[in-house]
């Protein structure tokens, strides 16, 4: 297997924002409330959407931007993540499993961040 990227889908970071992305739905598909619901839902697709935007953008400038905005939005699901803990939304072990995949996303959000700065 090349470890060769050629397009977003072949990026780690965006393989695992979509992970989060996908369970994050699937834990939230009996909500009830809508509010947080969609709010945690639209920030968890920004997380991936952003990686795969930036990534399109042909422009190593505007890539780190667009990685900056994803990093930023592994914040906003992780506090969201926190409330739902909080408040008994999702269980506590599975909403630690979930914002422990959000601090890994940042992690490697903030990594791939500084090797496009250095190197590219």
């Amino acid at each position: 297997m090349s470890d060769k990227i050629e397009k977003f889908e072949d990026l780690n970071v965006w393989k695992e924002a979509m992970k989060l992305t996908v369970q994050i739905y699937k834990e939230l598909e009996n909500c009830k409330d809508f509010g947080l619901r969609d709010q945690i839902q639209r920030a968890a697709v920004s997380v991936p959407s952003n990686i795969a935007e930036g990534y399109e953008r042909n422009s190593n400038k505007n890539f780190i931007r667009f990685l900056y905005i994803a990093k930023s939005s592994t914040g906003e699901v992780r506090t969201q993540l926190y409330l739902c803990q909080t408040i008994g939304l999702i269980p506590k072990g599975r909403c630690s499993q979930l914002i422990e995949l959000t601090k890994k996303i940042s992690a490697m959000l903030f990594q791939f961040i500084k090797v496009r700065r250095e190197r590219f």
